[in-house]
């Protein structure tokens, strides 16, 4: 379970077939892969050690996959930055992890300068763009051309492979390990059930740094099939990708479903060769879904579940011909044990709400840094989701609510304990609370309910623009509610956010969109 075996068995069967396709920049799996083993060995050159981490801050691009394999192969552990963050965010995703190297492209560069002085650690930039290279960094194709390929140094198994950062339920994110082990069995859990195999054309739209996109590319990595990436997600360069690319696999979250299905020139475009579309990162409207099926009928759509410590459960194209109504979001792939339990971890009867709980091999092995919530979130050796749902006889899974404050706009986890620090940091609010109301473009937006110190006043518009020098723009509220009265509190002191939420949720049969 190494990494590098991916990549090995890929350049054995398929070395001359494509493995990547960029820009005007395409290269074969003997070329990746010879890439890759240098890159590592400049890697090692530069002084990396076993464990060492080096974080990637870049849209998607060909080196952006060469770094996901070339850092495993050194041994060391891979930190893909959410490219969506503010300077704060970057500085403690950086500074937590402890990364030593950055990787940095143009669109970047800006940022660099405003964080470089808070990070310490970071003793080594290198620059993965294609104009001339900023002063203090390193050439990304200088130090390919300067290095010597060397064997794999991964050991495999439980050792960590990368950090992938989520939020945190303190308002801080925290550091997902995920082993050798944990990336490759669930790409080989997952991919068939997806349809990945040899024959497989990817499309690299979702962001490179985003779990959902890596659980593909791993797959396809595993399947020996082909990437075509472009750098961001764009409507009309996806589409078009998509017809001259002949492209027959895709991941994307429901915002893009939507936003590709309604673009204006869909119809000037051949899709016929995209074949399965795998959604998932926030529930799928059931109006987006039917016109994505009308719009491109070649394609089957398969929902998927998971989240950055584990896997993938998935739903079956054939459940969108009307069964169970496209409610269920899957049920447990291959060598996944999946249960409902109540609040002391017993398992709960077919049909009641409680915890989705899972274990299996795809697990991670913590979060860094993190013993006290490892145990909790791992406890009795099951992965508790923070998601409620029910199971019904079949083993299909539906969620009903979050029990984890978490508000899902646009495919993005926003936690509603980071957006109320930001709230909380305005001189005039006294108490706020952060929740998820109903958007028909993003699922859900950012709502915040706030109440103000007595004799103090702020508006929506200036209190939107402060956090928006605090968080990144998809997690600052979109609305902002003032109330003279306190917020409504349980007997525990929490405040009741089941009740703010009722007001906005009347009418739906979840209170998730």
């Amino acid at each position: 379970m190494r990494i590098s075996s991916a990549i090995k068995r890929a350049v054995q069967i398929s070395g001359p077939k494509l493995a990547t396709d960029y820009l005007d920049r395409q290269q074969s799996w003997n070329n990746f892969g010879e890439r890759v083993a240098k890159l590592a060995g400049a890697l090692v050159k530069l002084g990396v050690e076993p464990g060492q981490r080096i974080a990637m801050l870049s849209l998607n691009s060909d080196r952006y996959l060469e770094y996901f394999f070339a850092v495993p192969w050194a041994g060391a552990v891979f930190v893909p930055i959410n490219t969506r963050l503010v300077a704060p965010e970057f500085v403690h995703w950086l500074s937590d992890s402890g990364s030593s190297i950055l990787f940095i492209d143009d669109a970047f560069l800006a940022v660099w300068p405003v964080i470089e002085g808070q990070l310490p650690n970071i003793h080594t930039v290198i620059y993965v763009g294609d104009n001339e290279t900023p002063e203090g960094m390193l050439s990304y194709e200088m130090l390919l051309a300067d290095a010597e390929p060397i064997e794999s140094r991964d050991q495999g198994g439980d050792e960590l492979a990368g950090l992938l950062y989520t939020g945190g339920t303190t308002g801080r994110s925290k550091g997902v390990m995920l082993s050798h082990k944990n990336l490759l069995i669930n790409s080989l859990q997952f991919g068939p059930d997806a349809g990945y195999s040899a024959q497989s054309i990817y499309i690299h739209a979702a962001p490179m740094f985003h779990i959902a996109n890596g659980v593909a590319m791993f797959a396809v990595a595993a399947m020996a099939g082909s990437n075509i990436i472009v750098q961001t997600f764009e409507p009309g360069a996806v589409l078009r990708a998509i017809a001259t690319k002949r492209v027959n696999q895709a991941l994307l979250v429901p915002t893009m479903v939507n936003m590709l299905v309604n673009h204006a020139d869909i119809g000037k475009y051949d899709l016929s060769s995209l074949k399965r579309v795998l959604y998932g990162a926030a529930p799928m409207p059931e109006p987006v879904i039917i016109k994505a099926a009308q719009k491109i009928p070649a394609a089957h759509f398969q929902q998927a579940y998971g989240q950055s410590e584990a896997g993938v459960i998935l739903l079956e194209p054939e459940q969108h011909d009307g069964i169970r109504d496209m409610k269920a979001c899957g049920r447990a792939i291959l060598g996944v044990e999946l249960r409902i339990h109540d609040e002391d971890d017993n398992e709960l009867p077919r049909g009641d709400v409680g915890q989705i709980c899972l274990r299996g091999d795809n697990v991670m092995l913590g979060y860094w840094r993190l013993p006290d919530l490892t145990a909790e979130t791992l406890r009795n050796g099951w992965l508790h989701t923070g998601d409620s749902g029910r199971m019904d006889d079949a083993g299909y899974v539906t969620i009903v609510d979050r029990i984890k404050d978490i508000i899902i706009t646009g495919g993005e986890n926003v936690y509603s304990a980071e957006v109320e620090d930001a709230v909380h940091q305005h001189e005039a609010v006294a108490e706020c609370a952060a929740i998820g109301i109903p958007h028909d473009k993003w699922g859900e937006q950012v709502h915040v309910i706030a109440r103000c110190h007595e004799g103090l006043s702020t508006t929506p518009e200036e209190l939107i623009a402060h956090c928006q020098k605090l968080i990144a723009g998809f997690k600052c509220p979109r609305s902002v509610e003032f109330i003279s009265d306190a917020l409504p509190l349980s007997g525990a002191g929490k405040i009741l956010k089941t009740e703010l939420r009722k007001p906005y949720w009347q009418g739906h049969d979840k209170q998730v969109n």
